[in-house]
């Protein structure tokens, strides 16, 4: 029970990986604001975390791009909660297509969601934490943010750009004891993976060392990790989840 009397906001926690970090989180003590673009999806995840530790979940729908209901829902969460511990920054989303054909509303709904997102909520949370001190900030970037991929030209960016935010939040709120890492994901099995064709699949695996993809639980178990005390004295790195993609 890590994170017992521990509050963890999670942003894009209504499936996939987001959703296997909620459950983790709270499996281990931690009370979770399940954050989700929409309603049903952060209730679903919110209620099975209730199901097996009532009290510990509430769910909450916000399109994470939006500063001004950033702000408000960490004010309801602090509301809530009373504090705000942990915040794992996992919302995003994928337009893919080759950079020559990619419209600005593709470039501009994954950077704003994937990057900017991840700054409305760091920002929105930054002076509790301050107060509170030893605190954790983990964000899901992406193996594509280190090396690229085609046809990922927003994706990559936004992922490139979240790494390089982690390392400044980590450099501004260091004295404060309160710690900022990024987790970068390979290939996962989630909802994103699932509608690749079977021969991108076979091609993907002949990249990584391990020959398999990842599963959500295995992001849930590296974040899991960064936000206890047992990564106190690290901050400001890039733990590549990836089966040996990036080595």
């Amino acid at each position: 029970m890590r994170f017992a009397n521990q509050v963890a906001i999670v942003t894009g926690a209504g499936r996939g990986i987001g959703h296997a970090i909620a459950m983790r989180l709270a499996s281990e003590g931690a009370r979770v604001a399940v954050v989700s673009r929409t309603e049903q999806n952060a209730v679903r995840t919110a209620d099975e975390i209730n199901a097996t530790h009532m009290g510990l979940a509430k769910a909450y729908a916000v399109d994470v791009a939006d500063t001004k209901a950033v702000k408000a829902l960490a004010e309801q969460v602090l509301a809530d909660f009373s504090r705000v511990d942990i915040l794992v920054n996992n919302a995003g989303l994928t337009r893919d297509g080759l950079s020559m054909r990619m419209s600005e509303e593709d470039w501009d709904v994954v950077v704003d969601t994937n990057l900017k997102g991840a700054f409305n909520f760091m920002q929105a949370v930054m002076r509790p934490m301050l107060k509170q001190r030893s605190e954790r900030m983990v964000n899901i970037a992406s193996v594509a943010g280190l090396m690229g991929n085609a046809g990922q030209a927003n994706y990559a960016a936004s992922k490139a750009g979240l790494i390089g935010l982690t390392k400044v939040i980590a450099r501004e709120l260091a004295s404060r004891g309160i710690t900022c890492n990024a987790v970068a994901p390979g290939f996962i099995a989630t909802d994103m993976t699932n509608v690749l064709s079977d021969e991108i699949k076979t091609g993907v695996m002949k990249a990584i060392p391990l020959g398999k993809f990842g599963e959500p639980e295995d992001i849930a178990s590296a974040v899991a990790f960064l936000a206890s005390g047992e990564a106190k004295y690290i901050t400001g790195q890039v733990l590549t989840v990836d089966g040996g993609m990036v080595m």
